[in-house]
């Protein structure tokens, strides 16, 4: 396939663009392989740099000898393009179509984005797996690193090496991934220092009607724990879906099989009820002037807020169980690719300090999400506003990074990186010129060679030019854990994600270059009367002592 084949009209001119809260402004519109361009007149200045991946609905309206077409995209903005003829109104909105749903992953942008500050294969994190395993290992002699899938034969949506129990060979790990959903055998995720306890995940252990067992799926997780201890399996079905799921051959743990393990459901909405929900509360956004009443009534009529808390109150109680009970825990749904991360992710920023600074907020996301197999390509297709969701959407991404920005509100010293990078994050899940978030597991990255092909998203983050516009001015490192209010008058609306395109942020992105300033200034001033006092002769010793006698006194 040819680019070119799907771009029926490539240039028009005057055309109006037109974006709520700017000035409508003419000029010339170019459509390219991957990008829609405006130009101003006459000035010709870039008025709009739109990646037309980021389109998630074309809406046209032809009248009289001119058309309108608004591009509802996948951030939420709203563009509305008015195009002088009716042909070449239709001819713009069937390429920006065709262009924003091409399948193909090796045809989108970032196989082609060669930026020149970057080369390829800089900051993809190869050996995420082997710095966990150092870290863990630090600690206890417990679990090891298997490659039992380093071919991916044993779960195709597992990375090829993640922690295991050390006293568990590879042979019964692989008949272990035989009795989990998609070969998602119980891994380590996060082992807490505090009280040795370990966090896990898979998927659903494949029981069916008949109650099946696995000998080696029982011995893998009954290694985890010594005689007399328990843990806790946190599922994120309710306990009747999980019945149903054992009539299709799934289920959960049998007590009388795993009886230190106690199982709790916590039921987390996924699939097209998260992504009706989400829908529901884009539209209310978008609607020009409702009263407080109604809009209040279709904030909570989408349920989103219910979601976030839900989401923070399994995550709070798989931490809890963790860090209070001493007890390990086994989280998993039924495929364990998609609510089943967002519970680990936010459990480990909870307990673990290291993963709210940038760099570990950034491994966290590489191990739980991108290698971990959440499918970004397929939950990622499509936003808020497509007219043609499949059954395969779903903002679970979105859920989580809004728990994440919920966790920064609450301790606003306590997160190395601030809001910017969480909108950077989602915007690149949906539309990147980066790799970091194609396919959908690591065997697609491989197979499509996206390693090789593109540049990773983190390499281009962490250049000091971009890193400084991602950090948390107000940043105190705490060692603590970091326990979240879930009362609904502590979960709020996501503002700057929300309201982005909506409301003027003017005045906050003041706010907070004024306090980057303030605070950098304030760091200079210390460093500078830290080195003057440095710089200052030492006093004279008292008399009668020789040098270094009074060193030898102060350390006895």
């Amino acid at each position: 396939m040819e680019f070119s084949e799907l771009i029926k009209t490539a240039t028009v001119e005057d055309v109006l663009l037109s974006r709520p809260g700017v000035a409508a402004v003419r000029g010339t519109l170019c459509i390219t392989s991957h990008h829609l361009l405006l130009s101003s007149c006459p000035r010709g200045d870039l008025e709009l740099w739109l990646l037309i991946r980021n389109v998630d609905a074309v809406e046209k309206r032809v009248s009289g000898s001119s058309g309108t077409i608004t591009l509802r995209c996948k951030d939420l903005r709203v563009l509305q393009l008015e195009i002088p003829g009716t042909e070449r109104c239709l001819n713009v909105a069937s390429s920006i179509e065709a262009l924003s749903s091409v399948d193909s992953v090796m045809m989108l942008y970032p196989f082609f984005h060669r930026p020149p500050s970057l080369r390829l294969q800089q900051g993809w994190h190869l050996a995420v797996a082997e710095r966990h395993l150092q870290r863990v290992a630090a600690q206890t002699s417990q679990w090891r690193l298997s490659t039992v899938n380093g071919d991916f034969s044993a779960c195709p949506s597992y990375p090829r090496a993640v922690l295991v129990p050390a006293a568990v060979g590879d042979e019964a790990v692989a008949r272990a991934a035989r009795f989990r959903q998609g070969g998602r055998f119980p891994v380590l995720c996060y082992f807490h220092p505090k009280n040795g306890t370990a966090l896990l995940r898979s998927s659903q252990p494949l029981t069916g009607p008949n109650r099946r067992r696995c000998r080696e799926d029982e011995r893998l997780l009954g290694t985890i724990l010594d005689e007399g201890e328990r843990g806790f399996v946190i599922d994120t079905r309710s306990a009747q879906a999980a019945k149903q799921a054992r009539m299709g051959g799934g289920g959960t743990e049998p007590k009388s099989c795993y009886p230190q393990w106690r199982r709790l459901h916590r039921a987390l909405e996924r699939g097209r009820p998260l992504q009706e929900s989400f829908a529901r509360l884009a539209e209310a956004c978008g609607e020009p002037a409702p009263s407080m009443e109604r809009w209040l009534g279709r904030l909570e009529g989408s349920r989103w807020l219910s979601h976030v808390k839900a989401a923070l109150s399994t995550a709070c109680l798989a931490a809890q169980c963790l860090d209070r009970e001493g007890c390990s825990v086994l989280v998993h749904g039924a495929e364990g690719t998609d609510t089943t991360l967002l519970v680990t992710a936010l459990a480990q920023l909870i307990l673990d300090p290291a993963c709210r600074t940038l760099e570990g907020f950034q491994e966290l996301l590489e191990r739980e999400w991108i290698q971990a197999g959440h499918p970004f390509q397929l939950r990622c297709a499509r936003s808020a506003s497509s007219h043609a969701r499949g059954k395969q959407e779903a903002p679970v991404f979105l859920l989580f990074l809004d728990c994440v920005w919920q966790l920064s509100r609450q301790f606003p010293f306590s997160l190395e990186f601030g809001e910017q990078l969480l909108l950077t994050l989602l915007d690149n899940a949906y539309a990147s010129a980066y790799g970091t978030f194609l396919c959908n597991n690591e065997k697609e990255r491989s197979l499509c060679k996206v390693r090789e092909s593109t540049h990773s998203l983190w390499a281009w983050l962490n250049q000091p030019e971009e890193r400084h516009k991602y950090l948390n001015p107000l940043y105190s490192h705490n060692p603590l854990v970091i326990w979240p209010s879930v009362e609904p008058q502590s979960i709020q609306l996501w503002q700057g994600f929300f309201l982005r395109w909506i409301r003027p942020s003017q005045h906050l992105d003041e706010a907070w270059v004024e306090i980057q300033r303030l605070v950098q200034g304030k760091n200079s001033s210390l460093q500078e009367s830290a080195g003057k006092r440095l710089s200052q002769p030492l006093p004279e010793p008292p008399a009668g002592t020789e040098n270094g006698e009074t060193g030898k006194a102060g350390t006895r």
